[in-house]
């Protein structure tokens, strides 16, 4: 097992760990460099099976015991650490609905609507400037309050019959009132 990297400098693995620990195991290349450790040297890691890859410049410690919502994490390295999870994506995080989604929901910043974006496959993207109080962290991922999830389900036309259910899952968990839902649509309407 090599040392150090190609450059000479030496790895520092609870650093790389202590990263991805936060992050359900997964890491960037980036992170990777910043710990001492080679693209060389992430491919002996790879070809030894203690790190696999999961796409390009996103990684996985391979014995990281497995979390909740895992899957999302690289979805959301991928997005520079700038997304968020949303509409249908966050109900079901929320369990605020029998909602499957076929596809994973990520709201970008409204600025990277004018990137030419490749996103990971299974995953469509909305673009908007989140305010602070309308997100929070879900364990190692980002996700939309269920009010604001709510709200971008309305705004997006998903079936009436699972954002009725989410309204009535809400209100049921005292996580919105029916009041905070008909302001926040209001506002949202003289927004737009």
């Amino acid at each position: 097992m090599p040392r150090s990297s190609v450059n000479g400098s030496q790895p520092h693995w609870d650093a790389l760990y202590e990263g991805a620990a936060s992050q359900a195991g997964y890491f960037t290349a980036q992170q990777a460099k910043a710990a001492g450790y080679s693209s060389q040297l992430l491919q002996f890691y790879i070809r030894e099976h203690r790190v696999e890859r999961w796409a390009r410049g996103i990684f996985r410690l391979v014995h990281f015991p497995p979390t909740d919502w895992e899957d999302l994490v690289p979805i959301w390295l991928w997005s520079e650490q700038k997304g968020v999870f949303s509409h249908e994506t966050a109900l079901a995080i929320h369990e605020l609905s029998d909602l499957l989604p076929a596809k994973r929901h990520l709201t970008l910043p409204l600025s990277w609507s004018r990137r030419r974006l490749r996103p990971p496959k299974g995953v469509v993207l909305h673009y908007a400037d989140l305010d602070e109080g309308t997100w929070a962290w879900l364990g190692a991922i980002p996700v939309a309050t269920p009010l604001r999830s709510v709200l971008d389900c309305m705004s997006d036309h998903v079936s009436r019959e699972f954002v009725d259910q989410a309204i009535a899952d809400g209100v049921k968990r005292h996580l919105f009132t029916r009041a905070e839902l008909r302001a926040a649509a209001r506002a949202s309407r003289s927004s737009s």
